[in-house]
Order: C-alpha cells, then structure tokens, then sequence
C-alpha cells in the first residue's frame, strides 16, 4: 500500500485529490494504482490535481509529464503581463491544460528557480514572456537545460540568439516607424527614445530602428533606462534638457513617467511636449491626457504562443523560428502639432 500510494498519508490526500478532480476516492486510487475502467480525461484529471497539490506521484507515473503549462513572467505590475497572461491561460484551459503563473517578482524565486520547480512536476512544457532570455546579460543555463530534457517551450517577444525556441514576437522596428513617422507627421524634428536596459533585446532592436529613421533629421536623442513610471521621469528629464519635444517610450509605464516628467518641469502634455507609449495596456485610455500608444497584438499572439507550444507537446519538433506581429498605432490626447518656434 505504501507504494502504491507512495507518499500519501491516504484519506486526507486521496479526499483533497478526489475533490480536486471532482472525482470519487474510488477512482483516484485505480488512477494510482493503475488499474483500469478509468477514462483518459478522467485520468489526466486526477494527475493534473495531484501535480497541483503538490503531490508526489507514485513511482509508476512518474514519467508521464502533467497536463501543467507554466507560464514565466518577470511581474504584474505592468498590465500587458496580466494582459498575456489571461489570453494564454485561457487558451491553455480550454485546451484541458492547467496553467501555473510563475511571476519572478515573487521573493527568493528566480527563473531558474521556476524551471527547477515546473521539471520536478513533470509539467507538459512552459511559456516565458519578459524573461532573461531577453537578457543579454542574464544567465541562460536553465534554458540549456529545458532544450537538452526536450521540454517544449514557446518565448513571447524578442530573445537573445541561440537558445533554439520558437518566438512571438511584436515588430519592434515597425512600432518605432509609426511612433516615430507620428511624431514627424506632426511637426515634431526634436524627438527622442527612452527604452529599457542596453542589454535588453527588445529595446535594442527599437534602438536600431529608431537610428534608422531618425537618421539625419533633427535631433534625436535614445535614453535606456529601468522599465517603471520612475525611469521613464528619470530618462525623460534629460531628454527635455536637450528641448526634445517629442518622446517615443518602450512601455507604457515609462510613457506615464514621461508625461510626469514634463509636468515636473511646468510644462504641458501635448502642448509642449508629445509622448507615445508601446503596449496599449489596460486604462490608457482613462489616463490624463489619454495615452497615444503603440498597440501589441497581444490576444493574436497569445493564441499562437500557445499553439506553437501545443504543437511541440504532441510530438512536432521544436522549430527555432521567429513570428512576428504588426502592431497598431493608437492615436490620443497626448500626442499634438510641435510648439511653434521650437
């Protein structure tokens, strides 16, 4: 019995996994024991509770991998995580797969941490949106690991070269051409760019773009910076001292430090200044002046994260390819005409 059960303390756990499942106890004990008369569904069920819980499982089944999708974000305070999160958890529901939010912002747990965790529960496979793989600097080990144990893995937007995982990534040059060609359409010659840290993938590649565009017109200034209200004020008021007139930011977040930036400095959003965020995230429309903003495809790239990760789960080759999505400019109230005679 000890084996079968293998470290259940029986009724109090077979009960907590019976209602779990939704299940009688009966049938969780012929799904640990591997009897049969159970359904595939029905079994899955009981396994998926028994990962959730915590549970070990019992020898036997150990190597089946649980019907569990981790789903690995840096936070949740910027809305476009929660945003992803819900289109991707969702997905995997109706998919009959349970999805486990690993936030890194979570005291003590680190990426690897997570990887470590969602290997030990022989989860099905893991999608990572904001990781360190987008980190030039950050280590990379954990995904050496999951690529050598053959875990199927999906990375949502731009990631370092390499590490052999299919992507789903936003056009970051196009974003920065719409921003920028916005900005340009206006009046605006002076315009500058606060992104994230050099390191950071993305905001490289909207660098690259955005020297591109700007290329000898005007002045144009890029400021890297920590992705918060606090950097993007922090960046922001160094691009205004150059009397930058419009601001093209890499999040909304630093959009909205921007705009307290040159409030701070006595001026006025858009009238003196014009900014434009990137994500389009929940309430930006609600904030004053509404938020012009670059719009991620996040529902469309949501589904495919999840398709492409669904695809590797039942057998397909994991394909180091790259797809991107257009994203969409909206245009708000705090993007205006370029102040005369500046």
């Amino acid at each position: 019995m000890r084996d079968s059960f293998y470290a259940f303390t029986m009724s109090r756990r077979l009960a907590d996994v019976a209602r779990k499942a939704g299940v009688s106890e009966a049938t969780v004990s012929r799904v640990l024991n591997g009897k049969p008369g159970v359904s595939e569904t029905t079994r899955a069920n009981v396994l998926t509770a028994l990962d959730v819980l915590g549970y070990e499982r019992p020898t036997q089944l150990r190597g089946d991998r649980a019907r569990l999708v981790g789903l690995v974000l840096p936070e949740l305070q910027n809305p476009i995580f929660p945003a992803l999160a819900e289109v991707v958890g969702g997905t995997l529901a109706q998919l009959g797969f349970t999805p486990v939010l690993c936030t890194r912002a979570v005291a003590g747990l680190s990426e690897a941490d997570y990887v470590q965790l969602l290997l030990d529960q022989q989860a099905s496979g893991v999608v990572f949106d904001g990781g360190q793989f987008a980190e030039a600097n950050a280590p990379h080990d954990h995904y050496l690991v999951l690529r050598e144990r053959g875990m199927p893995v999906v990375l949502v937007n731009a990631a370092i070269d390499d590490l052999g995982f299919p992507r789903v990534s936003t056009d970051d040059a196009v974003a920065v051409e719409q921003a920028y060609g916005h900005l340009r359409s206006l009046g605006h010659d002076r315009i500058g760019l606060v992104v994230g840290p050099e390191d950071h993938m993305p905001s490289r590649r909207k660098v690259a773009a955005f020297e591109r565009v700007a290329a000898g017109l005007g002045l144009s200034r890029v400021e890297h910076t920590l992705f918060s209200l606090e950097g993007g004020q922090a960046a922001t008021t160094r691009l205004l001292q150059d009397g930058i007139t419009g601001v093209v930011c890499g999040s909304d977040p630093l959009a909205l430090g921007a705009i307290k930036a040159v409030r701070r400095r006595g001026m006025r959003v858009p009238d003196d200044v014009s900014v434009v965020g990137f994500d389009d995230s929940a309430l930006m429309s609600c904030v004053d002046p509404p938020l012009t903003t670059v719009r991620q495809a996040i529902e469309a790239m949501g589904r495919a994260a999840v398709t492409l990760l669904v695809r590797q789960i039942e057998g397909a080759s994991a394909v180091d390819e790259e797809l991107l999505f257009e994203p969409e400019l909206v245009v708000r109230g705090s993007t205006g005409p370029a102040p005369s005679g500046r």
